[in-house]
């Protein structure tokens, strides 16, 4: 059988996601691990992140409609031991086609059983669409963990909450009564600003083991990387950026050997809006 299959899933654009799913399943595979990256978002960034240009008939979408399989849609990247399954930008009407099917909200994890049972890969990530629509909603009923990268920001907990009841409501419904929560990787951390590390400690407070003691620093080679169709690793190897994916990758690792996490309450310390409530640094709204 196949290996781990991890859903990279935030509904927020803009916080990480896809740098992280690109940039640790590059590390991953650096360290001689196996690796294919499923690129399940509309906007295919990771497709074009890795260097990669999806032919029309020829990614996620094109299954999901029927056509074909996933192992026949599976491309090499440039990154030694990670392979790719391209998006394009047809999927995104894919959410009103797939919506009128029989067994809509497992599409994708039918799609993911042959591809599986294969057994070619110890590491399977999926890069969800920036929304908890019924693509993410697909992703999480096929896979077996949820990775969440959050910017630190103000309105980190909101985004937090809304994934974890989620991740509840699929598991209570029968879709994935086994989804868990892999953890918790903070991203764009300004150490010039207490607001950042404000927010760290307030997610640590709340969720705990959940998050990653690896901290992804802002860094201009990882703004840079995805137009040159690389990872950071092979874009500036030596960057803080890099050093902080290779770090994330050793910890996942790592991770992989102790017990799997218990899926927390959502905070209760939010407010309404789920903002973090810590005492406002510069740059935090009133």
């Amino acid at each position: 059988m196949g290996g781990t299959t991890i859903a990279v899933a935030n509904q927020k654009g803009g916080v990480g996601k896809t740098t992280t799913a690109i940039n640790l399943a590059a590390c991953l595979a650096e360290a001689q691990r196996r690796v294919l990256l499923i690129d399940l978002d509309p906007q295919a960034n990771a497709t074009s992140g890795l260097g990669v240009t999806a032919e029309p008939g020829a990614s996620s979408y094109a299954v999901l409609l029927g056509q074909g399989t996933l192992l026949e849609k599976v491309r090499p990247t440039g990154v030694a031991g990670l392979d790719l399954i391209p998006s394009e930008v047809d999927l995104a009407g894919a959410e009103v086609e797939i919506a009128r099917g029989e067994r809509y909200l497992h599409r994708f994890r039918d799609a993911m059983a042959p591809l599986m049972a294969a057994g070619g890969y110890d590491f399977v990530f999926v890069d969800c669409p920036p929304s908890l629509g019924v693509l993410t909603m697909n992703a999480l009923a096929a896979v077996e963990a949820v990775l969440v990268p959050i910017q630190c920001e103000y309105y980190a907990l909101e985004g937090l909450s809304m994934i974890y009841r989620l991740i509840e409501q699929i598991r209570a419904s029968g879709g994935n009564p086994a989804l868990r929560m892999d953890g918790i990787v903070m991203t764009m951390f300004d150490a010039r600003t207490n607001l950042s590390q404000q927010v760290v400690n307030e997610v640590r407070a709340h969720f705990g083991a959940a998050v990653y003691e690896t901290v992804i620093p802002r860094s201009v080679r990882l703004s840079e990387a995805p137009s040159h169709g690389l990872p950071v690793i092979l874009y500036d190897g030596r960057s803080p950026g890099a050093a902080a994916y290779r770090a994330l990758g050793v910890e996942f690792l790592r991770r992989r050997e102790a017990t799997a996490a218990v899926v927390p309450a959502p905070p209760s310390a939010a407010g309404g809006n789920g903002a973090v409530t810590a005492a406002a640094g510069p740059g935090v709204p009133p």
